[in-house]
C-alpha cells in the first residue's frame, strides 16, 4: 500500500510541475484577446456564443478584420483576468483557442542624426551579387508599418497589399520604419538618387499591420502573413517582434511556409539570450545584426532562434535609405540600426537566390547560412551560421554544389547546445519528455517488486520506445534528406501518428492501448520480445500520462476534459495489460 500511495504522489508532484511550468520564453503585453471559433459549428450557435459572452463581459467579439469571416476569428478588449475568464468559460466546445492578442512592436534602436554611407551592402558583397541576378520576378512581402512611395521608391515595382490596421487596400506608412526597411530590400538603384537596395528588380508587397506608434497585434501580423502567401509573396520581411508565442501567429507561419514561402523575423533588440517571437518559430530565418566592424551589435539578441547575422548598424554606422519624416510625412534619408534593418538585408539576398533558381524555403536556407562567413569564436551564438554574404549565396544558389557542415556547428547554429533552446520549447520540450522516461521506469519498478525480474536491453527499449522515442533528433535537418525519419525515430508510440505529416496533435489510434495489446498478442510467447512489448505497455502509459497533463491534444477529441479522461483511461489499461503479461511469471531478461 506505501508503494502504491507512492507512486501516485510521485506522478501527482511530477503532473503539477508540468502542468505548471511555463518555459523561459519571454512574456509578452496585450489589451485584447483572440478568440478562434471553430469553422464548423452553425452560425446560429456562433450568433448565441457571441451573445452570451457579450451579456457576460459587457463587450462583444469583433471580427479582427473583413478577412476573418471564413476564419472566426474573432478580438475582444480584455487584460489577463479576461482571459483566464473566457478560458473558464463554456467556450472550449466552440473554439479552436482563445489567447493573448500580443502586441509587435518594430524593433528599430534609438535614431540619431549620424549618418554614414552605405557600408552595410559592401560588407555582404552586394556588387558582385549583382552581376547574376537583380531579384527580378520575386516579391518580397513587407509586413510592418506601410511603405510610401518616396522617390527613390518610384522605379521599384510594386504589388497590390492591404491595410490591416485600417482594414483598407492602401498600405501607406505614418511612420517610416517599413518604408525604411522596404528600402534595404528594394530600393531603386541605378536611378541617379539617394541610395540603392539589394534586390531592386523584385516586386515589393506593402502589408501595414503596425500603426503610426510602431505597435500591432498578432492578429492584424497572421493574417497579413496568409494574405502574403495567398497573393503570390515569394519572400516575407518581418522586421518587428515581441514576447508571448502565439497559435494564430504559428498556425499562419507554417501555413506561408507550406506554400513555399521563405519567412524572414528581425530576433531583437534586447541584448538578451534568445531572439524574440515570430524570430524564434520554426519555419523563420531569425536575423541579428552586426555593425560597421563587423561585430555584434550592441543591442542585438543572440542565442537559440538566431539563423545568421546580417548588417544592423550601430552608433558608429548607420543603415540609411529613403524613408518619411512621420511628423511631416516629407521624403528624406534616414540612419536607422536595428535587427529590422538587419532582416530586409536576408530577405533581399533571399529574393536574389529565388531568382537563381533556389525555391524551396529549407533549401533558400541552406544557401543562406552554407553560404554565410564562418565567425570562429562564436560561443553564445551570435551570429548563427555566420554573417550574410550575397555573391557567396547567389553563387551557391547558381551553382547548387551545397557541402554538409560540420556536425557540432550544426548543432550549435540551430541553437541544440543551448539548454534554454531544449527547456524553452525548442525541437521537443526537454521536461516533459525525461518525466515520461523517468515515468516508465517507475512504473516497471513498482510492477517490478510483485513480479521481480531482471532488467535488460528488451524491457529498456520497450520503455523508452512506449514513451518518448529518440525525442531529440525530431528537430533534426540535413540537407538533401528526408526529413521523416528524424521525425519517427525521435517520437514515442503514441505520437507515431502525426510523426510522418510533422503535426503535434495525437492521433487517438496511436495514443491508446491498441498498439501494446498488438505488441503482447504477437510476442508473449517469445522469451526475449515479450519484454519489449511490456516495457512498450508500461511506456505508452507513462507518454499519456504525461500528455494527458501537459498537451492532451487528440484529433476529433480536442484538448478539454474529454481529451484528458481518454489519455488517462488509455494509459490505466497500458498498465493493466503489462501487469496481466507479467503476472504469474518471473523473468530474467
Amino acid at each position: 500500500m506505501k508503494r502504491v500511495l507512492l507512486l501516485c504522489l510521485f506522478l501527482v508532484g511530477i503532473s503539477f510541475a508540468l502542468f505548471n511550468f511555463k518555459g523561459l520564453a519571454v512574456r509578452g503585453n496585450f489589451d485584447s484577446i483572440v478568440v478562434d471559433f471553430r469553422e464548423d459549428i452553425p452560425a446560429i450557435e456562433l450568433n448565441e456564443k457571441i451573445k452570451a459572452i457579450s451579456s457576460q463581459f459587457n463587450f462583444t467579439p469583433q471580427l479582427n478584420s473583413a478577412f476573418s469571416v471564413s476564419d472566426r476569428v474573432y478580438v475582444v478588449k480584455g487584460d489577463h483576468n479576461t482571459l483566464k475568464s473566457l478560458k473558464k468559460s463554456n467556450l472550449a466546445k466552440t473554439t479552436e483557442y482563445i489567447e493573448p492578442n500580443y502586441i509587435y512592436k518594430a524593433l528599430v534602436a534609438p535614431n540619431d542624426p549620424d549618418y554614414s554611407k552605405q557600408w552595410n551592402l559592401r560588407s555582404i558583397n552586394i556588387e558582385s551579387a549583382w552581376t547574376e541576378t537583380k531579384g527580378k520576378d520575386v516579391t518580397v512581402a513587407v509586413i510592418d508599418t506601410g511603405i510610401s512611395r518616396v522617390p527613390d521608391l518610384k522605379d521599384t515595382n510594386f504589388v497590390n497589399g492591404y491595410d490591416f490596421v485600417n482594414d483598407r487596400t492602401l498600405a501607406d506608412d505614418d511612420n517610416g520604419h517599413g518604408t525604411h526597411v522596404a528600402g534595404t530590400v528594394a530600393q531603386s538603384t541605378n536611378n541617379g538618387y539617394g541610395v540603392a537596395g539589394i534586390a531592386y528588380e523584385a516586386s515589393l508587397m506593402p502589408l501595414k499591420v503596425l500603426s503610426s506608434y510602431g505597435g500591432g497585434t498578432v492578429a492584424d501580423i497572421a493574417e497579413a502573413i496568409k494574405f502574403a502567401a495567398d497573393n503570390g509573396a515569394d519572400v516575407i520581411n518581418m522586421s518587428l517582434g515581441g514576447g508571448g508565442e502565439s497559435q494564430i501567429m504559428k498556425e499562419a507561419i507554417d501555413y506561408a511556409h507550406n506554400k513555399g514561402v521563405v519567412i524572414i523575423a528581425a530576433a531583437g533588440n534586447e541584448n538578451q539570450n534568445s531572439a524574440s517571437y515570430p524570430a524564434r518559430y520554426p519555419h523563420v530565418i531569425g536575423v541579428a545584426a552586426f555593425d560597421a566592424a563587423s561585430e555584434k551589435a550592441p543591442y542585438s539578441n543572440f542565442g537559440a532562434g538566431v539563423d545568421i547575422s546580417a548588417p544592423g548598424g550601430s552608433d558608429a554606422g548607420k543603415i540609411l535609405q529613403d524613408t518619411i519624416d512621420p511628423e511631416t510625412g516629407v521624403a528624406s534619408i534616414q540612419g536607422f540600426q536595428g535587427t529590422s534593418m538587419a532582416a530586409p538585408h536576408v530577405a533581399g539576398v533571399a529574393a536574389l537566390i529565388r531568382a537563381s533558381g533556389v525555391t524551396q524555403p529549407e533549401e533558400v536556407l541552406d544557401v543562406l547560412q552554407k553560404s554565410s562567413r564562418v565567425i570562429q569564436e562564436d560561443g553564445l551564438n551570435y551570429y548563427g551560421a555566420g554573417q550574410l554574404d550575397a555573391a557567396a549565396a547567389v553563387k551557391m544558389a547558381k551553382v547548387g554544389q551545397i557541402s554538409f557542415p560540420h556536425f557540432f556547428r550544426w548543432l550549435r547554429d540551430n541553437g541544440y547546445l543551448n539548454l534554454r533552446f531544449w527547456i524553452d520549447g525548442g525541437a521537443i520540450a526537454l521536461l516533459p519528455k525525461i518525466a515520461m522516461v523517468l515515468g516508465s521506469y517507475l512504473l516497471a519498478w513498482f510492477l517490478g517488486t510483485y513480479f521481480p525480474f531482471a532488467w535488460g536491453w528488451a524491457l529498456s527499449s520497450g520503455l523508452i520506445a512506449g514513451s518518448s522515442g529518440l525525442f531529440f533528433l525530431r528537430g533534426f535537418y540535413i540537407y538533401d534528406l528526408p526529413q521523416w525519419p528524424f521525425r519517427l525515430l525521435g517520437s514515442s508510440i503514441p505520437e507515431l501518428g502525426s510523426a510522418l505529416s510533422g503535426d503535434s496533435v495525437l492521433n487517438p489510434l496511436f495514443a491508446s492501448v491498441l498498439i501494446p495489446v498488438v505488441l503482447i498478442a504477437l510476442f508473449l510467447a517469445h522469451p526475449s520480445w515479450k519484454w519489449f512489448a511490456i516495457g512498450t505497455s508500461l511506456g505508452v502509459a507513462s507518454c499519456l500520462l504525461v500528455s494527458a497533463v501537459v498537451t492532451p491534444d487528440i484529433w476529433w477529441l480536442g484538448e478539454g476534459l474529454i481529451a484528458r479522461t481518454f489519455l488517462i483511461g488509455n494509459a490505466a489499461l497500458c498498465y493493466g495489460l503489462a501487469w496481466l503479461a507479467m503476472k504469474g511469471e518471473t523473468r530474467t531478461v
